[in-house]
């Protein structure tokens, strides 16, 4: 594992484009701790408002079949900058929308730009990064875990005020990050192959690699149930729905990087995912049935769970097959971002047609159905299983998006 010094000295192109991922990453959960202000400012219901995250990450779905497609062509840089502009622009028209399908509508153009820019962000880091190519996975985990713990923190702050500034204030830090790209980042030598439109759908015909998706596909219904519903049952000001989901974005960042790589390496990347699945669904049953207070405390240490998921996940579609790994990536991440695009949007619709409880226990049963592929395909996951503390990246790689 790279130290800390060693981290820490890396140009500044890499400074950049880490800076830059902070504030893509902030972008997923930058709406979380405002989803009741929106709903109460645009005159709308949970449901609907939940589509923010399914008009988002649906379009990110689809965007993974395109974006090895275009920095195969265009270079990693020129897709750094198309992604940083992307975000700018819709993201700034977000904070104008006078309804929910217009907002629905440029947090979608958000989603295209976030994912041009995040799936090619690693493999510029990986490029351009000093200490090796651990030293660039774990500077990249770093800042998908602030970003991710930070995004609620800088929505309450902004949302407190008003819904719409969160919007504009990730427009402007985006520009800046477009800035400091620009200036600091060179363009990184295309791959050797283009990548077709095609590549990332046949790589999911190997077993191992569809089997991860599979598994993927299940535990992400579950993290963005607690992600994307629960401020709705935790009926927070803004300020205190931050606080709670900035703890969460701590324990995710710190189980991320500095805990999972030790799990693994005394137990095994498949025992360590599946027991964190198991984990996982008994923490949101708990959190469904709970207190106001225990619901608090289970939606904070879901951070942990999610961490070592992300990890242990990463690691399984880079190296499960023998596709390129930004195919592999691709191909596994056009299969999960459904279900962070289907959540969202039943979550609240289950609550409608039952109550409160069921789609806690529908998440619950998706985590332990991802543990359950993990079991019965673990032949097929073993090639990769059985190197767990390996980090896996290469100067082609391709970040597992919000992974």
């Amino acid at each position: 594992m790279p130290t800390t010094s060693g981290l820490l000295r890396q140009p500044r192109a890499v400074w950049a484009t880490a800076g830059a991922s902070v504030v893509a990453f902030m972008g997923i959960g930058l709406v979380d701790p405002i989803l009741p202000s929106i709903a109460r400012g645009l005159d709308a219901t949970p449901s609907q408002v939940s589509l923010l995250f399914t008009s988002y990450f649906l379009i990110t779905a689809f965007a993974m079949l395109v974006t090895g497609f275009v920095s195969s062509r265009i270079g990693g840089r020129r897709t750094l900058l198309l992604g940083l502009a992307f975000v700018v622009v819709f993201a700034g028209l977000a904070g104008t929308s006078d309804s929910v399908a217009e907002l629905v509508g440029f947090r979608a153009g958000w989603g295209l730009g976030n994912a041009l820019f995040v799936s090619t962000a690693l493999a510029v880091i990986v490029g351009a990064a000093a200490g090796g190519s651990a030293a660039a996975i774990l500077l990249y985990e770093s800042a998908l875990g602030l970003g991710m713990a930070c995004g609620p923190l800088l929505g309450a702050v902004l949302g407190d005020a008003s819904w719409r500034y969160p919007f504009f204030g990730t427009a402007f830090l985006m520009a800046v990050g477009f800035l400091c790209v620009t200036a600091f980042l060179e363009e990184q030598p295309r791959p050797a192959r283009r990548t077709s439109l095609l590549d990332p759908v046949k790589a999911l015909g190997h077993v191992g690699l569809a089997s991860a998706a599979a598994s993927a596909f299940f535990y992400n219904y579950t993290f963005f149930t607690v992600l994307a519903f629960t401020p709705f049952v935790l009926g927070m000001t803004p300020y205190k729905s931050g606080a709670v989901f900035f703890a969460w974005g701590v324990l995710l960042a710190v189980f991320s990087v500095v805990v999972a790589p030790r799990l693994q390496e005394r137990f095994g990347s498949l025992k360590v995912v599946g027991g964190s699945l198991v984990l996982l669904a008994a923490d949101v049953l708990v959190l469904g049935y709970g207190s106001h207070t225990t619901a608090i405390v289970c939606t904070v240490m879901s951070g942990a769970f999610i961490g070592v998921n992300n990890t242990v996940y990463t690691e399984l579609a880079l190296g499960v097959s023998d596709a390129p790994r930004p195919v592999a990536s691709a191909g596994y991440n056009f299969v999960r971002w459904f279900a962070a695009a289907a959540a969202p949007y039943f979550a609240p619709k289950l609550e409608e047609w039952t109550d409160i409880h069921v789609p806690f226990v529908v998440a619950a049963v998706t985590a332990v159905l991802g543990a359950v592929v993990v079991v019965v395909r673990r032949k097929a996951l073993t090639h990769e299983a059985e190197k767990p503390a390996v980090r896996h990246a290469t100067e082609d790689s391709v970040g597992v998006f919000a992974n």
